[in-house]
């Protein structure tokens, strides 16, 4: 049997994790800008939280679709 170079390895393995890497990273951004605009609206109609807790939780949704999508093409 043969075996694979210490490099080939790695770069299967980097390749394999490569989508799941910035998944994180863009649900914490997407969170962070909706809850952002919800505080400037709150500020603006004066309903300090309601429209921040809305979007929170818009963020939350809008930020989580792209890791289902990755996570089910993955189970192909």
């Amino acid at each position: 049997m043969k075996q694979q170079p210490k490099d080939e390895g790695l770069s299967k393995i980097y390749r394999e994790i490569g989508p799941y890497v910035g998944l994180g990273l863009q649900l914490a951004l997407t969170v962070g800008l909706m809850v952002f605009i919800g505080i400037w609206l709150d500020g603006k109609f004066k309903t300090t939280p309601i429209l921040t807790v809305i979007f929170a939780f818009l963020g939350v949704f809008i930020g989580m679709y792209p890791s289902f999508k990755t996570v089910l093409k993955s189970g192909k």
